[in-house]
């Protein structure tokens, strides 16, 4: 097998993998029939998300993926939490929060941009995990001069295009649409939609307690805003516009839970090849994590992000490569 069709199978693997992870994390709570009690609340000024603040310094955001709670960035806050003020972010719908009117990651990224004027950050650090880091590489690209550094943990800048590199979000939107559909409707009992979860989730992480916790995080986000979510990243192509971050970026990827379906290296040409165009960015793969870097392999992680951040504030003599 040569290094295309290993990378179009861990294509093919990855998309179901996200597909099916948020599909079934949806599912599990439409059935119940009631949305986890909440109503939807009144937009306010940042309704598209919820923030915690720990420590005291330099400013740093912390975003999470899909369906997850800022809980995600425990261990990453109490690492850096006496050098960085840690801004810590859950989205509406997402893990228990109330959901907004029209969710969209476009809203969120408005916020964002508004939160951080509002608290006069200069240039923060923003660190993101899979939706968290789309998000990241989308405000940086559409506001270049706002943040600071990026650490991007296992994200890509198009969804869309896992399983076809030519893709555009008008050719992947009628998939896309039909998948927003389809994470609204169920038939799965109570205990079928908690194995399914349990299952898809041991992919992403390894630690059977951290798989529980996360399984809870998914009966506790809502289905409509979930589905807008992954709509949005199926049909928002970042690629074009990476030149226009002037960021400096490290990018963690993962490849462990593919190894049955492609190579190191064909999983590593697919983040390669979406983030071509994205300037002077750092790659590095993790070779212990699944998914969720932050529990599976946070040695690597913070290895990284130290010697990163230390970097901070000094003008790089190189392209980080």
């Amino acid at each position: 097998m040569n290094i295309q069709e290993s990378n179009n199978l861990v294509g093919q693997k990855m998309i179901r993998k996200i597909f099916f992870a948020a599909f079934f994390l949806t599912l599990s709570i439409f059935i119940t029939g009631n949305i986890f009690g909440q109503k939807t609340s009144k937009e306010t000024k940042y309704s598209s998300f919820k923030v915690e603040v720990t420590g005291r310094g330099k400013p740093m955001i912390l975003i999470p993926g899909l369906a997850s709670s800022g809980e995600v960035w425990t261990s990453t806050v109490d690492r850096y939490k006496a050098d960085y003020e840690c801004h810590v972010l859950t989205l509406a719908g997402f893990a228990g929060q109330p959901a907004f009117e029209a969710p969209s990651l476009e809203k969120v990224r408005n916020d964002l941009a508004a939160y951080i004027r509002e608290k006069k950050m200069k240039n923060p650090t923003i660190v993101g995990h899979s939706l968290g880091g789309f998000m990241a590489l989308w405000l940086a690209s559409v506001e270049p001069d706002l943040p600071g550094r990026l650490v991007i943990v296992d994200s890509l800048p198009f969804l869309g295009a896992i399983n076809n590199p030519n893709a555009t979000p008008e050719t992947i939107k009628p998939q896309a649409e039909a998948m927003r559909k389809g994470m609204t409707a169920t038939t799965q009992s109570n205990e079928q939609r908690r194995q399914t979860q349990t299952t898809i989730l041991q992919s992403m992480i390894s630690d059977p307690a951290k798989v529980a916790l996360a399984t809870e995080w998914g009966i506790n986000s809502d289905p409509k805003t979930v589905a807008q979510a992954m709509y949005d990243m199926f049909t928002t192509d970042l690629r074009p516009s990476l030149s226009r971050i002037k960021s400096p970026t490290l990018v963690i990827g993962t490849w462990i839970a593919y190894q049955q379906y492609a190579t190191r290296a064909g999983v590593e040409k697919t983040f390669r090849d979406q983030y071509a165009n994205l300037p002077g960015y750092r790659f590095v793969m993790s070779e212990a994590g699944k998914h969720f870097v932050m529990y599976d392999d946070p040695k690597l992680l913070f290895s990284e992000m130290d010697a990163f951040l230390a970097d901070a504030g000094k003008k790089d003599k190189k392209p980080l490569k």
